[in-house]
């Protein structure tokens, strides 16, 4: 079947038969189809044509397969090898669920239990992941599924890095920038991101599951981003007063601006989620200086956005070229 060709239920693609459409993004579309050689259902994530002429998003999507092949935990969204196939696409685990993003929309406010196991399962996929080269950079509540059992998977591998890879060029610098909400201070900065980023994430993550809001804020993006390199967040438990300073002090470590000052893993983020009568609290700055909110200067806003828009216009030159050859 042509790539160009609009799949319908009952197409097949391979030894897969299409059921119907799941979702539709900028990049790709996802339907779910039965494998006719097993019966079991799986998901079939399609690139858009022109996805394959941008060298960038092309190069997002085969990285996210082949990290997807290589990862087998019950915490991660398998993808199954297609080395035969046909055409460009992706045979992948068929999840049960709903995103965390979803639940927080019905329900801002997680109970504290939840908001912490959930956490633990999140870590302990990340632990495993980090532990076999691979950093997600794009944690978020829209990359992770979570079923009736409040067991999560994490998905969407487009932007996750190989450990010792080499560098992203600023032609794909713009990918490999995560989402504002949830970036680490260091890809503020112009960074790779890496598995401390993630553990940044995931306490943005904790953070928002506990009190309803993120952290940080601001009129548009590049503020958003600015305002965790200059300014502290409100403290949990001024949001929530159930957070026990034992809690709150598990946030803070997550968030350190200073990739050093972080967790040194997953699994120590979720050792001290699962024991938290073990963690000291310290006497913090961030617990009596958050109110003095400070604005960036101008030309940190303007350093923040040539970051950002230099790469997009780079990506779009290489796309211009891409479609003429």
């Amino acid at each position: 079947m042509s790539p160009t060709h609009s799949i319908q239920a009952g197409d097949q693609i391979d030894q897969y038969r299409i059921e119907g459409t799941v979702a539709t993004s900028g990049m790709a579309t996802v339907y779910r189809a039965i494998d006719t050689t097993n019966g079991i259902q799986v998901a079939i994530k399609v690139p858009h044509p022109e996805i394959e002429c941008d060298p960038a998003m092309f190069e997002r999507f085969t990285r996210e397969a082949d990290i997807g092949t290589r990862l087998d935990h019950p915490g991660v969204m398998k993808v199954y090898p297609t080395p035969d196939r046909s055409q460009v696409y992706m045979a992948m685990e068929w999840v049960e669920g709903r995103l965390l993003r979803q639940i927080l929309r019905e329900q801002p406010k997680l109970p504290v239990d939840r908001a912490v196991k959930l956490s633990i399962g999140i870590c302990k996929a990340l632990e495993y992941i980090h532990t076999n080269g691979v950093a997600h950079r794009d944690m978020k509540p829209e990359n992770i599924m979570v079923n009736d059992q409040d067991e999560i998977k994490l998905i969407d591998f487009g932007i996750a890095a190989n450990a010792g890879a080499r560098r992203l060029t600023f032609g794909n610098f713009s990918q490999g920038m995560g989402t504002p909400d949830y970036i680490s201070p260091e890809q503020v900065r112009g960074k790779r991101g890496d598995a401390r980023s993630d553990l940044y994430a995931m306490g943005i993550m904790l953070y928002e599951m506990l009190t309803g809001t993120v952290p940080f804020t601001g009129a548009n993006p590049f503020a958003v981003m600015n305002d965790r390199l200059i300014n502290y967040p409100p403290p949990p438990c001024e949001l929530e007063p159930s957070i026990t300073p034992q809690l709150q002090e598990i946030i803070y470590r997550a968030l350190e601006r200073d990739p050093k000052n972080r967790y040194a893993s997953a699994r120590e983020f979720a050792y001290d989620l699962e024991h938290q009568d073990l963690v000291g609290v310290a006497n913090r700055s961030e617990l009596s200086n958050w109110k003095r909110r400070e604005s960036p200067p101008a030309h940190r806003n303007l350093l923040i956005a040539t970051f950002i828009l230099i790469p997009l216009l780079i990506l779009a030159l290489l796309v211009v070229v891409a479609r003429h050859h």
